[in-house]
C-alpha cells in the first residue's frame, strides 16, 4: 500500500453484507490485494437471513482510501452494503484457542489462576499442554496471549473480529 507521509492510517472495521454465494469471498479479498492492503482480520458467517452473509474486515489504511475500496465494494454484483464501523459505538468480540505448554502442577495452577483471571475456560488437560478458549475485545486476547507466551504458547488460533453496532442502528 502506497501512502504519503502525511496520511494517517488507522484500523477500520468495516462489515460487508453479501449475496450467501460461492466466490464472493475471494472477490472481496481480492478487491483489497489488489490496492495494496493487508486485511488483518476477516470473518465470515451467515446472518440472521441464511441467504445474507456478513463479512467483518479489519483493515489499516487512510480514511480517503477505503472510502475508495467502499465505493469499489459496492460494485461487485453480490455486495449487499458496506459500513466502516471507525466512529461507530460497536460490540466487538474475539475467540482464541491458546495450547500451552504445562509439564508440572504448579505450572498448571499458574495457568488455571490466569485462565480464571481472564474468564476464559480451560477445554483440553493433556499430559504436557493445556489448551484455553478465551473470548473478548482484541485487546483482550492480545493480553492473554502476551501473558501466556513466558509459559511458551505451543499453537493458537484466533478467529479474527466479529462486531455488532449497539442499539437500534444496524451493522
Amino acid at each position: 500500500m502506497v501512502t504519503s507521509i502525511n496520511e494517517p492510517t488507522m484500523k477500520h472495521t468495516i462489515s460487508v453484507l453479501v449475496e450467501n454465494r460461492s466466490g464472493v469471498l475471494a472477490r472481496t479479498a481480492g478487491l483489497f490485494a489488489r490496492r495494496g492492503f493487508n486485511i488483518d482480520s476477516l470473518a465470515v458467517s451467515t446472518t440472521e437471513d441464511p441467504a445474507i452473509s456478513r463479512m467483518t474486515i479489519v483493515v489499516d489504511g487512510p480514511a480517503d482510501i477505503l472510502e475508495q475500496i467502499s465505493k469499489q465494494l459496492y460494485k461487485l454484483v453480490d455486495v449487499i452494503k458496506v459500513l466502516d464501523h471507525t466512529n461507530d459505538a460497536i460490540i466487538s468480540r474475539e475467540m482464541a484457542l491458546i495450547k500451552v505448554h504445562a509439564e508440572d502442577s504448579s505450572k498448571r495452577a499458574e495457568l488455571m489462576q490466569i485462565v480464571d483471571i481472564f474468564r476464559g475456560k480451560i477445554v483440553d488437560l493433556a499430559g504436557k499442554t493445556i489448551t484455553i478458549e478465551a473470548t473478548g475485545d482484541t485487546d483482550k486476547i492480545d493480553a492473554l496471549e502476551n501473558l501466556l507466551k513466558g509459559y511458551g504458547i505451543k499453537e493458537m488460533v484466533r478467529s479474527g473480529r466479529v462486531v455488532l453496532v449497539r442499539g437500534t442502528k444496524s451493522t
